[in-house]
């Protein structure tokens, strides 16, 4: 259940970003960031949440990077805000901006506190990822 939450959530930014790049967003969303710096509160809430919600889908999975064994919920969720950001290099009518994707990320960051506050983040056994 918790896969296909973090799944349908992840397939909802799609429809954001789809939005987004196509200046079709929904009025109810449009008043969201109607207000200075939504658009970043916007990147924080819903990288974190995807960052959250990937954690409790995957509480126990690693990806070894280099010495690090990082959580797979952050490593796919720096990702996705990752290519999200760059993919609007190739849209006209965006702009990448380095403090969207650095709320994106503070998000993720955040969201991680409170996954780690139980097991999901519990080290790894040595040889395991």
């Amino acid at each position: 259940m918790r896969k296909v939450l973090a799944l349908s959530f992840f397939i909802f930014l799609l429809f954001v970003a789809f939005w987004a790049d196509t200046g079709s967003m929904p009025t109810v969303f449009k008043a969201l960031y109607a207000f200075p710096n939504g658009d970043r509160l916007g990147h924080f809430m819903l990288y974190g949440m995807l960052a959250y919600l990937l954690m409790m889908a995957f509480p126990f999975s690693r990806v070894r990077v280099g010495r690090w064994a990082l959580p797979l919920g952050i490593v796919l969720a720096l990702g996705v805000a990752t290519l999200e950001e760059a993919s609007q290099l190739f849209i006209a009518s965006r702009t990448p901006d380095l403090v969207d994707l650095a709320a994106g990320y503070l998000g993720i960051y955040a969201s991680t506190w409170i996954p780690c506050a139980g097991t999901a983040c519990a080290p790894t056994p040595k040889g395991q990822v």
